[in-house]
Order: structure tokens, then sequence, then C-alpha cells
């Protein structure tokens, strides 16, 4: 019986997730996802097609918030060769970024100068967490769980959608700048 109750268990939430366009399995693609901007426009994944992503979880007020500033600056080197950020506000970590939409986004434009994409606030974690972000975290696993840990973790994909690496919070933007050129010098 207790076998039979998973397995009802396990074939409901499949269900769920594909009766809302959401699959969240290892074998999903990138681009099927879609997410809402700051400004609350629906924007699919599919849009990103044929670029290098990193895709990051951010805060306003964190101890790693000046990471927009190395984040920034890696987007406009290399976004004219087909690389692109997208920045994920979660106020799950301390409640870290407690703003609006609208603050969210005059905070990063005068603080930071962020000219990269940003979306509408999301969890990242527990039953509510966004289906990109719980196909990330099955697709790269972080240490002892899947967890996401702090604010800015950061997931690279390559030019097919594929995630290739992820970086804890405290690994610096500039820091990954070899592995976003490596990727981007594949065709």
């Amino acid at each position: 019986m207790k076998r039979n109750l998973l397995l009802a268990c396990g074939l409901a939430i499949v269900g769920f997730f594909q009766a809302n366009g959401q699959n969240t399995t290892a074998s999903s693609n990138f681009y099927q996802f879609k997410a809402k901007s700051l400004q609350g426009k629906e924007i699919s994944m599919k849009s990103y097609q044929g670029k290098v992503v990193l895709i990051v979880n951010t805060a306003s007020k964190c101890g790693f918030t000046p990471q927009y500033k190395g984040l920034e600056a890696l987007y406009k080197k290399y976004k004219d060769q087909g690389f692109v950020i997208l920045g994920f506000p979660c106020n799950q970590f301390a409640h870290q970024e407690p703003g609006t939409a609208e603050e969210i986004a005059t905070f990063c434009k005068s603080q930071y100068g962020v000219t990269f994409p940003m979306f509408a606030k999301i969890d990242v974690n527990g039953k509510d967490a966004d289906p990109l972000y719980k196909w990330l975290k099955n697709t790269l696993p972080g240490t002892l769980d899947n967890a996401i840990k702090w604010n800015f973790t950061k997931f690279l994909l390559d030019r097919n959608g594929k995630p290739i690496k992820r970086f804890e919070s405290p690994v610096k933007p500039e820091s990954i700048e070899k592995d976003i050129e490596a990727l981007l010098k594949e065709k």
C-alpha cells in the first residue's frame, strides 16, 4: 500500500507539472521555461536560444550584493558575443530582497547600473520554488543537497541551454570569466 501511495503521489506531481507546461525533470530543456520580467511581462527562455546564459538569484541587501558590479561588467564585455545574464531576485535568505519590483529595478539601475535582464521576485527553494530553479538544482546539484544555499548562486548554461556549471555565492563574477569565454568560443 505504501508503494502504491508513493507511486500515485509521484504521478500526481508529474501530471501537475505537465498540465502547467513546466516539466522540471533533468531531461527538460531550458527553452521550455517562462518567467515574468520585473515589469510583469512574460518572457520565454526561447528568446535566449543560441546564447551563453548565466542565471543568478539576487538580493539588494546582501553581503554579496556588490557582485552586481562584476555581473554588469561581464554582461557589457560579452553581450555582443552572445552572452546574457538573467537576474532573479529572491527574498528567501534573511529577507534580503524585501522590495517591490519597482524598488528592485530602481536599486539595480541607480546603485550598479544594471542593464542585464532582471525578472520578478521568486522562491528558489521549498514547495513554491520556481520551476526553472527546480530544474537547475536537479540538473546541477549543490554540495550536500540540491538547495540554493544563499543569494548570488550562479548557473552557467551553454549555447544549447544545457547547464554546464554551478557557482556558489562566494564565487565572484570575474572568477568565472574564463568559463564564459570558453563557452562563447563553442559554436
